[in-house]
């Protein structure tokens, strides 16, 4: 008898004839071994999909589909409520005053629910219910970020989701609900699970369902909606609070638009014709009033609760959120902006304005106005031109001052303020050296078109002159100021941008909270905080899921801060711009301040602090049509001093640290006299230019011949 590991072979010898049977060993192949291996796998694996499919069958069978028609009242039990920070006003219920209107399939657009299915869930109509390869995909993710951030879930998945009312992201959550889809895709027609859908969608705020977005949207019913408005609508659900028409993503709904109506027409819902001529189609968004207080500043916040803890939570998790945000404060902004912005807007067309306060010490927003008006139709008033990014004039310089300063230039350092050239391809009379028609030569003016000589960096920011502004950057550096900046929480500026020397004057585009939070930093000494505008988020059982943690970070020292702050507080030096009793000045009480208008006169800013507060005006237009020249530079300031006014009517006088007088005339190098700049004989008998720039230097002959220039036609002013 032979072994199981052996085999019988019989041959016959070729010498004798003899037939002869032997026994040989077989080896065991190592691919025979590793495909049995997968045989076992797989059958492990096929039988846990039956006993799975088994159980789930069976539990299937024990379920009943919810109630889909006491959806509304649920959410409402299941409301988000925002408030301020004393807890006591609340600015918004997520859904307060829930509107819902249920139609028929018949009643709603073809083209709705084909934009539905198309971004939604382009297999809708193939599937049972669940779809197991994005489950499968789905699993494959959440294992990768080591938590449950995505569910593959199809239309019938969302349906049951929102039904059940729970937010809870585990496996036994998760296998609730593909059961519970399966069953409903089994016992309901596909059509219903899309009118169902449709009716408890959310569109942004309280508007639920297709009809009720319709009309609140664009005024008509949903069976009416056009292409275009329906493809619109259909983008709105997967982040409403982001892509609202009104709000500050406008370009990012726009895609989405896009991609709703690239997916129909791959999918064959729409011709070629339809697509190209709706790719293009402008609607007409109906302005509708949301009930809620200092809106713009809900919404910012909104944003922020969504991205961290998703829209299905923001919706119906019965979150508590406590906010930063000072109401009185924010009342009486809301109402100077509103009163001076009309004014400005026959006067000088300016027809919008925006405010922020922020707490110097903490960095927490106190106020946020982003227009004259949320529900201002006109501008339009609920775009949110606090957070939007602009041009911010003049108002950038402190920043690149405070550069120049921590690389050893000082308040008392002289500058020239003459006409001077800077382009290095142009003569300094500003003719270009060469043919070339795309050299630009750069030759900018001051404000009142008039030049001083030879100023110091004090009279020079206070008094807001741009020859020396555009010296002291290229001093400075480019890059190391956009540095400076980003560490002053301004990270909408690029080190490798193509900003020139144009950068100081407010070439590069921030916005009005990113600017105030960084004025404070002076305020703070020169310590920034990170904006805070939340203090507390519990969920529906009090259970507290973040509260306010202040993070700081040093990025100036002390000394710089003091420098700015002493010189934006300097009355004295800003004097013969604003005059001794302009809106900046604020008599016994030190206030640091800033205007800036942008050479194109589409923006004007005014940047204000104490010790405590920073506050930020901005005025202009939406549409970044221009103002009118005539005094647009001081038109926030009326409005920004009448707030600060307001803000500190009952708050004790604070003092600025004051500089080390001892830092004020420092040598750069040994080889350079404390202050740079000119000199003259203290006897008036004649006069000693000391360029600030090293001969080699490519700006130095475009500097120097200027100024000699200068001191040749005028005595010495020391």
């Amino acid at each position: 008898m032979k072994e199981k590991s052996e085999d019988l072979y019989k041959y016959k010898n070729k010498h004798s004839g003899e037939a002869k049977t032997v026994h040989c060993r077989r080896k065991n192949h190592p691919k025979k071994k590793f495909f049995r291996f997968l045989l076992k796998v797989f059958l492990v694996l096929l039988s846990c999909f039956l006993v799975f499919t088994t159980i789930l069958i069976i539990y299937i069978s024990t379920l009943t589909i919810p109630d889909f028609s006491n959806f509304a009242n649920r959410k409402i039990d299941n409301s988000t409520r925002i408030y301020d920070r004393t807890e006591k006003i609340l600015l918004y219920d997520v859904h307060g005053d829930i509107k819902r209107v249920q139609v028929t399939s018949d009643e709603i657009s073809q083209y709705v629910k084909d934009a539905t299915v198309a971004i939604e869930d382009k297999h809708f109509y193939e599937h049972h219910g669940i779809r197991p390869t994005s489950i499968l995909r789905a699993l494959i993710t959440n294992i990768k970020a080591g938590s449950i951030v995505q569910g593959g879930s199809t239309i019938d998945q969302q349906i049951i989701k929102n039904a059940l009312l729970t937010q809870d992201k585990n496996i036994i959550r998760k296998i609730k609900e593909w059961a519970m889809a399966i069953k409903l895709d089994a016992q309901v027609p596909k059509n219903d699970i899309l009118t169902i859908y449709l009716n408890d969608a959310s569109y942004g705020g309280n508007i639920y369902g297709i009809e009720t977005a319709s009309q609140y949207f664009f005024g008509k019913n949903a069976k009416d909606l056009s292409l275009a408005e329906s493809v619109y609508l259909s983008a709105l659900p997967n982040a409403p609070s982001y892509y609202s028409p009104y709000g500050n993503h406008i370009s990012e709904l726009e895609n989405r638009k896009n991609l709703i109506l690239k997916n129909m027409y791959d999918q064959k819902m729409i011709t070629q014709e339809e697509y190209d001529k709706t790719k293009n189609e402008k609607v007409v968004w109906q302005k509708n009033n949301t009930s809620g207080k200092a809106l713009h500043f809900i919404f910012f916040v909104r944003d922020y609760l969504e991205n961290k803890y998703g829209k299905d939570v923001v919706d119906t998790g019965g979150l508590k959120v406590v906010t930063t945000l000072d109401y009185d404060l924010q009342s009486k902004a809301e109402s100077i902006i509103k009163t001076h912005v009309l004014k400005n807007a026959k006067k000088y067309h300016a027809t919008n304005g925006a405010l922020v306060t922020i707490d110097v010490k903490t960095g927490q927003i106190l106020t946020m106005v982003g227009s004259r008006d949320y529900f201002d139709t006109e501008i339009p008033g609920n775009y949110n031109t606090a957070t939007a990014f602009r041009q911010p004039g003049s108002s950038f310089k402190p920043i690149v001052y405070a550069t120049a300063f921590m690389k050893g230039y000082s308040p008392n350092t002289v500058l020239f303020d003459v006409l001077t050239e800077f382009n290095t391809r142009c003569s300094p009379n500003s003719t270009p050296l060469s043919n070339n028609s795309n050299i630009k030569c750069y030759s900018p003016e001051n404000y009142d078109g008039k030049f001083r000589g030879p100023v110091s960096i004090r009279n020079a920011l206070a008094q807001s002159l741009n020859i020396p502004a555009v010296k002291i950057l290229y001093l400075a550096g480019i890059k190391d100021s956009i540095l400076t900046a980003q560490k002053m929480g301004i990270s909408s500026l690029n080190p490798n941008g193509d900003y020139g020397l144009s950068l100081v004057l407010g070439s590069g585009e921030v916005s009005l909270l990113q600017m105030t939070n960084a004025y404070a930093v002076f305020g703070n000494g020169g310590t920034y905080n990170t904006p805070a505008y939340i203090l507390s988020v519990a969920d529906k059982n009090g259970n507290i899921l973040e509260s306010y943690n202040q993070t700081s970070n040093n990025v100036i020292p002390k000394n710089i801060a003091a420098q700015i702050n002493n010189i934006l507080s300097d009355n004295v030096a800003r004097t013969p711009l604003y005059g001794p009793n302009s809106g900046l000045y604020f008599g016994d009480r030190p206030v640091a301040d800033k205007t800036g208008t942008t050479n194109s006169y589409r923006d004007t800013w005014t940047i204000g602090y104490t010790p405590s507060y920073a506050v930020g005006v901005w005025a202009g237009n939406n549409d970044n049509t221009p103002i009118n020249k005539q005094l647009s530079g001081m038109i926030a300031v009326p409005m920004w001093n009448e707030f600060m006014s307001y803000l500190l009517k009952d708050k004790p006088i604070e003092y600025f640290s004051k500089p080390d007088p001892s830092l004020e005339n420092q040598p750069v190098t040994n080889n350079l006299p404390p202050v740079k700049g000119i000199y003259c004989y203290s006897d008036g008998t004649g006069s000693y230019s000391y360029s600030i720039l090293d001969s080699n230097d490519s700006q130095y002959s475009l500097w120097k011949i200027l100024e000699d220039r200068w001191i040749e036609q005028n005595s010495c002013p020391f």
